[in-house]
């Protein structure tokens, strides 16, 4: 249990650096708390989609994976994010990620700080 709080942690953390960074991807919200519930319930469906969806793209696209040296990687990354923010959609969260390119930064920038705090976040269970 702690070890999956830890990863929504994490990705909150990582969708709230993107967010910051990026003028394309939106959060939006009337104060502080109502913003940050919501990045926790994104970085949850974050989460969902990326324990649920990616494995399957990864499967069916690996010829591309061994083709691009795991280039691809950044494609299937930033098609996660458009599908998270389309989810957050349809559930009326104030999440929105504009534009393929803006995915596929925001899928790097979220890539990186994911991992820089799963290094110094614990992660036992």
């Amino acid at each position: 249990m702690k070890n999956f709080v830890v990863k929504t942690i994490a990705n909150a953390g990582a969708l709230a650096v993107a967010v910051w960074l990026l003028d394309k991807i939106t959060l939006t919200g009337d104060n502080t708390a109502r913003k940050a519930g919501t990045l926790v319930v994104v970085a949850l469906i974050f989460g969902l989609v990326n324990w649920l969806v990616k494995p399957i793209v990864k499967v069916l696209t690996f010829p591309l994976f061994i083709l691009t040296l795991g280039l691809i990687t950044l494609v299937v990354n930033a098609l996660m994010l458009l599908l998270t923010s389309w989810v957050c959609g349809r559930f009326h969260l104030s999440f929105h990620v504009e534009g393929f390119w803006t995915a596929v930064i925001g899928g790097l920038i979220i890539s990186v700080v994911s991992w820089a705090l799963h290094m110094v976040l614990p992660d036992e269970d």
